[in-house]
């Protein structure tokens, strides 16, 4: 019997020059630039081709959120920035990335043990690529952001060097750790409340205090308030359309019977992905109802559902959002998910970056009333959600949020890549600080440049858009 072949894993010292020798390939300072290459894809030509895959009556509002200013236009333009991206040179040294890594998408969740943790919150772009990816996208979004409150530019300059400051310095401090140390590390919100006692003014600490109390009250029973009526004695989801539809109303020719019967058998393979114990929490419920929602600016269009569920009685629900998972727009650039449903891509990613997740977060694929298979993935609609209010914060007060949003991607980087190789390419000076601190204002131009050409295709009847988009 031949004696099976095992590998060692590199040494420290192995892994310390992995990180020069991607240094001595593709120097930090080559991160610098931004210059709209020649041959760059028409952006407006861009969001029209994700469009074909959504829902057709929502994608005008999906246009008419990104309009609304230079920041939401960011937002919605993942695929935009990686088609950009993928023009540069790359590190070589791969992490899970996010995929949309903007400052918008770090936030309070209610981690298993209840209390409130930061971390990164949304994952529908994630798939494994060049680390610096994320880190470009962070920064650019700080930059985008600033502008839009409407610092000046040593004001988002000092930003934008913060927030990759903190990420170099993180990666390598816990390029020092023990795995299992990375692996549980995690910023609880008691933790940021302290330091932001010595460092916030008393109005912006009453606000941030204030925030926090919202996140930790959203929960099931907040949003069964907010969003379940009683007719008739049954408990039904609330109806305020585009923003809201009731599935009856979406499917009113089919039979009501045979699509709660449809889903139910749909909620028993969603139950597969889940751990035996979450299994048995979640067999507990019955399905009571189901809407379709409209969420955020990227996802405008893509198909997201609120499901009631309902435990012993009507006060004891759940209420759930199963949300559509269509292929990363990374993997044009960086190859296929090796998970054939994206859903599973979406929280395998997640699992991977968050130090603690959702129970109830799986995945399931659907056949689809109209016969069209699309994969989601599933998770509780409120649990502890909150974020920052960016339109109310001062140049210090985004600077300390870009330090938290630095450590926690630094974090989530070193879960799943090699922290000491990217510690190693980074250094201990700051010339990766600044190279990406320029790049900011430069991609920062071209998102403007980008803006506008939408508000063109607008304009001449392109793309058409809501003109009174609902809130």
């Amino acid at each position: 019997m031949t004696p099976s072949v095992t590998h060692e894993p590199p040494t420290r010292e192995q892994r310390k020059a992995r990180g020069r020798e991607a240094r001595s390939r593709v120097p930090r300072s080559v991160h610098r630039g931004w210059e709209q290459a020649g041959e760059r894809p028409d952006p407006v030509e861009l969001l029209e081709g994700q469009a074909l895959s959504r829902v057709p009556e929502l994608v005008p509002l999906r246009y008419a959120r990104m309009l609304a200013s230079p920041f939401t236009f960011f937002r919605g333009a993942a695929l935009l920035m990686a088609s950009d991206l993928a023009a540069t040179p790359r590190s070589g040294l791969t992490v899970q990335l996010c995929g949309d890594a903007h400052l918008s998408n770090f936030g309070t969740f209610a981690a298993p043990d209840r209390r409130l943790v930061f971390s990164l919150n949304d994952f529908d772009e994630t798939l494994p690529g060049p680390f610096e990816w994320d880190v470009k996208r962070l920064v650019a979004s700080f930059a985008v952001a600033g502008r839009d409150r409407g610092f000046d530019v040593t004001q988002r300059q000092g930003i934008n060097l913060a927030v990759v400051r903190s990420y170099r310095e993180s990666i390598r401090e816990l390029a020092t750790m023990r795995r299992l140390d990375v692996w549980y590390a995690r910023l609880d919100v008691e933790e940021i409340e302290a330091q932001a006692e010595g460092q916030l003014d008393p109005a912006e600490l009453k606000r941030f205090r204030k925030n926090v109390r919202k996140a930790r009250g959203k929960d099931s029973l907040k949003a069964y308030g907010k969003l379940v009526r009683t007719v008739d004695g049954r408990p039904q989801l609330i109806r305020d359309p585009p923003m809201i539809v009731p599935l009856e109303e979406l499917l009113p020719d089919v039979e009501a019977d045979r699509v709660a019967g449809a889903l139910r058998d749909l909620f028993r393979s969603y139950r597969r992905s889940l751990g035996g114990d979450h299994r048995h929490l979640i067999e507990g419920f019955r399905y009571a109802g189901a809407a379709r929602k409209v969420v955020g600016v990227g996802s405008v269009g893509t198909r997201a559902w609120i499901v009631l569920m309902l435990g012993d009685d009507d006060a004891d629900p759940l209420l759930l959002q199963a949300k559509e998972a269509q292929p990363s727009v990374l993997e044009s650039f960086l190859g296929a998910s090796r998970f054939a449903n994206h859903g599973q891509r979406v929280v395998e990613g997640q699992r991977l970056m968050q130090s603690a997740s959702d129970v109830l977060l799986g995945w399931v694929r659907s056949g689809g009333v109209d016969g069209v298979g699309r994969d989601f993935y599933v998770r509780q609609l409120w649990d502890g959600k909150g974020s920052a209010i960016i339109e109310a914060m001062t140049p210090s007060t985004m600077a300390s949020y870009a330090r938290l949003c630095g450590w926690t991607l630094a974090r989530a980087h070193a879960r799943s890549g090699d922290a000491v190789a990217v510690a190693s390419y980074l250094g201990s000076g700051d010339r990766f600080d600044r190279s990406l601190a320029t790049f900011a204002e430069a991609y920062a131009d071209q998102n403007e440049r980008d803006h506008a050409a939408l508000r063109e295709a607008a304009a001449s009847g392109r793309v058409a858009v809501f003109e009174d988009q609902p809130s």
